[in-house]
């Protein structure tokens, strides 16, 4: 570890893990950007797709070891394990009617969607990567887990959530 960590307070360690989850979706940003500029918007989402497929299961194994979240752990483990995505730091998010066999998780305020709006852009058309990445993620921390779209731009959302997962633990 870094030497000049263990003399942050905890206010300043906070705001080092915001700077850097806002950090890791610039670099995000930009790179679907410059694949999106050389060639075109569906290859960039085809790329994207991609890139989530693989880093959703690492940011989830991830998640598991440093939070000692047990593989097939449910629901409750999936719940858990949402907590500490990078996107958890930035945007925020909600876990609605939640059993040990179903939740529902939104995303009230996404950093991404919200810039659009303030650019008068229209709604990112984000659900093929949403697909990919909430499924895997899920199907990481147990394979029993299934997820379906509730909603996610390009749908139409209600104005107080960008998108909607369903997950829901098959036995």
């Amino acid at each position: 570890m870094f030497p000049q960590l263990k003399d942050l307070t905890k206010e300043e360690l906070v705001g080092l893990l915001e700077d850097a989850a806002k950090n890791w979706l610039a670099h995000d940003g930009l790179w679907f950007q410059a694949v999106e500029k050389k060639f075109g918007i569906n290859e960039a989402i085809d790329c994207d797709v991609e890139a989530w497929r693989r880093f959703t299961v690492i940011e989830a194994q991830r998640i598991m070891k440093r939070h000692k979240i047990p593989k097939n752990g449910g629901i409750p483990a999936l719940v858990k394990a949402l907590q500490f995505r990078l996107y958890a730091f930035i945007n925020i998010q909600e876990i609605v009617e939640v059993s040990e066999t179903r939740c529902i998780f939104r995303m009230n305020n996404c950093r991404v969607q919200a810039a659009r709006k303030r650019k008068n852009l229209p709604d990112f058309p984000c659900k093929p990567v949403g697909l990919v990445e909430y499924s895997n993620f899920a199907k990481t921390i147990d394979p029993r887990i299934e997820t379906r779209c509730i909603t996610c731009p390009p749908d139409s959302h209600p104005p107080e959530y960008w998108c909607a997962w369903e997950f829901v633990l098959k036995t």
